[in-house]
């Protein structure tokens, strides 16, 4: 068994700054310019030293400079055997640290399902790692860590980090302030653990209630209320200048029923429509001076007809995003792993065509060698010049500085301590988590629900996996929560495709109880949670219906009395949607998408702004 301490700084103190200069060729070369590459207190950086950073470089090391990439194991240099027979199958190392050293890669990212984030303390031990890792090889550069934490249902650090309401939540909340609020908590602790380029927020205008990838990772389909909200929540991400927000998906991947994951999807926007519905949000985030935005895998006709995804797109990334735009910070690609990039060429030629579209960096890829050499041999061959590098490495360099990478590349625990789900922090979440819940149907008055005529609550309905390492199942969740505010509840799981035996049950434990609350999950006019939800309705008891992901879900249940919308399924958000069941808080969120009509879908059930409210006393 490894040695798991080895990688792992646990409580041992981090090194001090004196000692890693003193053993790293790469920060004394930093410091034999004048003094380290850092950014000043206005984020301004010096090029002269950052260029001379690079003249330095070996054009291998300038190669690896250009990719972020996954890696296993917890520890940069100690991981589980099972994260080092998966890192030696698909990248030929067997660590972190090995990564490094062979690849010389400027940045790699963080996931759940890789093993990078059991806890706060492990997370910071292991950004610790990888930085030693790197600075300790020659003319060794700090490494930009990264990750996906968007809240809602896309998140890689988890409980007992701080959890938000997702983008399509905070949307329905319709403040900006909140926005601004989340950004600035989630940097913090992002920046504790030693994370330093949140590919965050989305800003993606939802405007196809089929789209199979965003849905509510958007903040909704309105364009100029998704820009006010990316615009804030980028300021709260950068506001310290220790953390990098990422604008995704660039041009646009809102209108589409394709997942590029899986497919290569074609938005079919005119180029008027495009700069109406799909730019404002991007604009904005470069106004509020956004520091890294993300390419998306779609074609996009109207903008380069070429039949290239957008990542590969010169007309798009060059043409549009830097010179009409004018944005001249760091583009990264969405992972090159996805089908969405991999449809027309090959591994070998897509991280050197996003090179010579204007990427600066090459995210994931499915094998880095490939990918790795391929770049290499172009630069060999003459098809992208070294000059070409060294723009992107600049650019890359220029946000390590601004990021105060060179100065400060390491975290201590008791920052972790002092910044990752505090008491404030969690307080905070569920407070903004309350001023999203969105009241769909209230006939009757049916909700708040009292606890002296309805004290027996049977909560069912789907159970999908937990999305950010909370502790789940939602109808577990609920039915604790209804417990905490004083009711009687209890939780039976029926899934997101219930048999008819599960309704059967369901039905059963619904006549033995006083109300039912009922979570859905992309509910379809075939869906068995239909068949639920109507035999539920049919023993005449109370029926309270949570969509706890799209809000497109009442359209389905024309019987319900009263529906709410909670927009996903994390904790922080069905707690809030309990609270507001029980009549603790009034429900205060507006429809941030329209909601169509499920036998006619070109007239709107539910506009854009609906939402209910509680009447006073």
């Amino acid at each position: 068994m490894p040695d798991t301490s080895t990688g792992s700084m646990g409580n041992t103190s981090v090194p001090s700054r004196r000692t890693v200069l003193a053993a790293t060729a790469g920060m004394t070369s930093a410091l034999a310019l004048g003094g380290t590459a850092h950014a000043g207190p206005d984020g301004k950086h010096d090029d002269r030293k950052l260029r001379a950073l690079i003249a330095r470089m070996t054009l291998p090391e300038k190669v690896g400079q250009l990719f972020v990439m996954r890696v296993y194991g917890h520890s940069a240099t100690a991981p589980d055997q099972a994260d080092i027979d998966a890192n030696l199958k698909e990248i030929g190392v067997r660590t972190a640290a090995e990564l490094i050293a062979r690849y010389r890669v400027g940045g790699i990212i963080y996931f759940t399902w890789a093993h990078n984030t059991r806890d706060p303390h492990q997370i910071a031990d292991l950004s610790n790692g990888i930085q030693r890792a790197s600075l300790t090889q020659p003319r060794g550069l700090p490494v930009l860590v990264s990750t996906d934490q968007e809240h809602g249902i896309v998140c890689r650090v988890g409980e007992p980090a701080t959890l938000f309401p997702g983008a399509m939540a905070v949307g329905a909340g319709g403040s900006r302030a909140d926005a601004r609020t989340l950004g600035r908590i989630a940097g913090q602790e992002l920046r504790a653990l030693g994370i330093r380029q949140n590919y965050s927020p989305v800003a993606d205008v939802n405007v196809n209630p089929a789209n199979p990838v965003i849905g509510v990772r958007s903040f909704g389909a309105e364009p100029a209320a998704v820009a006010g909200m990316v615009a804030a929540e980028v300021a709260g991400y950068q506001h310290s200048r220790q953390l990098a927000a990422t604008a995704k998906h660039f041009p646009g991947h809102g209108d589409t029923a394709v997942d590029s994951h899986y497919g290569f999807p074609v938005i079919t926007h005119t180029r008027e429509q495009w700069n109406q519905l799909d730019a404002p949000p991007f604009r904005a985030a470069i106004r509020a001076g956004i520091d890294s935005i993300m390419t998306a895998h779609i074609m996009v006709p109207a903008l380069d007809d070429s039949g290239d995804p957008a990542t590969l797109s010169r007309p798009i990334l060059t043409g549009i995003l830097r010179e009409e735009l004018g944005y001249d910070g760091l583009v990264v690609t969405d992972s090159l792993g996805m089908e969405g990039v991999r449809t027309k060429y090959g591994d070998d030629r897509v991280p050197v065509l996003a090179l010579k579209a204007g990427v600066d960096q090459l995210l994931n890829p499915p094998s880095l060698d490939i990918a790795w050499n391929a770049v290499l041999k172009a630069v060999q061959d003459g098809e992208l010049t070294e000059a070409r590098l060294d723009e992107s490495i600049l650019r890359i360099l220029r946000l390590k500085a601004k990021l105060r990478l060179f100065d400060a590349p390491y975290v201590s625990q008791s920052g972790v301590d002092r910044n990752v789900g505090t008491a404030s922090h969690l307080r905070t979440a569920d407070r903004i988590a309350e001023r999203t819940t969105t009241l769909l149907v209230n006939e009757g008055s049916l909700l708040p629900l009292s606890r002296r005529s309805h004290p027996k609550v049977l909560v069912v309905g789907a159970d999908p996996a937990s999305p950010s390492g909370t502790t789940g199942p939602p109808t577990g969740v609920l039915a604790a929560a209804l417990t905490e505010l004083g009711f009687t509840a209890t939780a039976l799981s029926t899934g997101t495709a219930p048999s008819s035996t599960a309704i059967a049950k369901a039905v059963e434990a619904a006549r033995a109880a006083d109300a039912v609350v009922v979570g859905t999950y992309n509910v379809t006019a075939s869906s068995t949670q239909k068949a639920l939800v109507e035999q539920l309705l049919a023993t005449g008891r109370p029926v309270v219906a949570v969509a706890v992901r799209n809000p497109y879900d009442v359209a389905h249940l024309p019987g319900v009395r009263a529906c709410l919308a909670s927009y996903s399924w994390t904790d922080v958000e069905l707690r809030a949607a309990a609270r507001v069941i029980a009549g603790r808080v009034a429900p205060r969120g507006k429809l941030p998408v329209p909601v169509q009509r499920a036998d006619d879908p070109t007239r709107v059930l539910y506009p854009i702004g609906h939402g209910l409210s509680y009447r006073r006393g």
